[in-house]
């Protein structure tokens, strides 16, 4: 039995390295960047020579080649504003996760090719698209390899999760009685919608527009555990972005299911604001983009995709946004509130540039002696549940707080 078990190991690294080297060009002089003078010659020799390794079949100093690579223009990408890092240090730092990725895949074993993937996953969050999204179509190609019954353990809860057992918390339903409702529409025609509500700028909860998604049947945590478990992604960790103990940690969809939405963690972690989709583009086939974003001047691969996922009492500060946004709920129900772009004064936005876009109040609790103006700001609220899709108008303050396990999808557009 042993030895049949090795033999089929064998052949399920055999099969997994043809898959991968067909992804990659057939020579050398294929697999290379244009890079600016930004980058130093060094460094575009290091490209090189860390190629010619690969190809020669040198996979171990290959390996050790691509990690100098990546040690340097990590280097670089944590230096500055991340604004104002030069592309090109992005595409570097995706060049040396190819090859690292590429070279810890000969080696045999799921645990070598868990690491490889999270290489990937680095990639494509620090880095930059090279040779046509490779990253993404060498992530797909390990993810496949891993099936859920071969994925290593993560993080300690060993069963799989079930969306019964996700912690419910002592979450408070606001009183809305006396609230002003974001108005609600039943499939409007783009017309319609263009002249009542994008022109004049007013939010508007669509009905009947998102409800026939895939995802609105398909997902549960059990599913984003199947499909995304493995991946690595950022997670904010703490009550709010404007709290002094906020911080942002890395770690795979399993581990953040298993901590901070199964079990009860003394922090909140919240995958915020993160281009998911981008990343596994399997979730992305469960999605839409709303018809009314063919409004917008922009094309459609401009829109930005967003993805919210995390357990209830997750806050989004009151803020705004400098682009359209639509925004789906997939699973449980988020209280919003929406202020607009006349009401800044009485918001008190944060005076630094960072949080320029961020008000210093909390809106639920607010503090009317440092913040007089604010009680008389009027505003719109709604509880936003699965299947529907609300329109936040450009510029418009909006405060967001998860009644339930949430996952949420915006479309930011122009």
């Amino acid at each position: 039995m042993a030895e049949d078990s090795n033999q089929d190991a064998l052949v399920g690294a055999g099969a997994l390295q043809e898959a991968l080297r067909a992804l990659l060009p057939r020579t050398k002089e294929e697999l290379k960047l244009d890079l600016s003078e930004t980058v130093e010659r060094s460094v575009v020799k290091l490209l090189q020579q860390s190629t010619d390794l690969f190809y020669g079949g040198r996979r171990s100093e290959c390996l050790q080649t691509s990690e100098a690579i990546l040690d340097y223009s990590w280097e670089k990408l944590n230096t500055g504003m991340w604004q104002d890092v030069d592309k090109d240090w992005r595409r570097v730092y995706a060049f040396g996760s190819l090859l690292k990725a590429m070279c810890l895949c000969e080696a045999p074993g799921d645990a070598t090719v868990a690491a490889a993937l999270r290489v990937c996953d680095m990639g494509l969050l620090m880095g930059a698209a090279i040779f046509e999204d490779i990253l993404i179509k060498v992530a797909g190609v390990l993810q496949m390899h891993l099936l859920p019954e071969k994925r290593p353990a993560q993080g300690p809860a060993q069963e799989q999760p079930c969306i019964k057992k996700a912690r419910n918390g002592h979450v408070s339903i606001p009183d809305m009685k006396s609230e002003k409702a974001v108005p609600r529409l039943h499939c409007p025609s783009l017309q319609y919608f263009r002249k009542h509500y994008l022109i004049p700028q007013r939010p508007v909860i669509l009905e009947g527009v998102a409800d026939h998604w895939p995802c609105m049947k398909k997902w549960s945590l059990e599913y984003i555990q199947e499909i995304a478990g493995c991946r690595t992604v950022p997670v904010e960790v703490g009550s709010r972005y404007t709290d002094e103990e906020w911080s942002q940690r890395l770690m795979t969809v399993s581990e953040f299911i298993s901590k901070y939405i199964l079990n009860e963690p003394e922090d909140v972690g919240y995958l915020a604001q993160h281009q998911l989709f981008d990343q596994i583009p399997e979730l992305k086939q469960d999605i839409s983009i709303p018809d009314y974003c063919c409004l917008g001047d922009g094309e459609e691969e401009e829109i930005t995709i967003n993805a919210w996922f995390g357990p209830p009492g997750t806050v989004s500060p009151l803020h705004q946004d400098p682009q359209q946004n639509f925004l789906a709920q997939v699973l449980g129900r988020k209280y919003i509130r929406l202020y607009a772009p006349q009401e800044s004064e009485a918001l008190y936005p944060h005076g630094t540039h960072l949080l320029h876009n961020t008000s210093q109040v909390d809106v639920e609790n607010p503090d009317l002696e440092r913040f007089p103006k604010f009680a008389e700001a009027p505003f719109l609220s709604c509880v936003l549940s699965p299947g529907e899709l609300l329109f936040i108008p450009v510029k418009h303050w909006h405060y967001v707080r998860a009644l339930d396990l949430s996952f949420s999808v915006s479309f930011w557009w122009s």
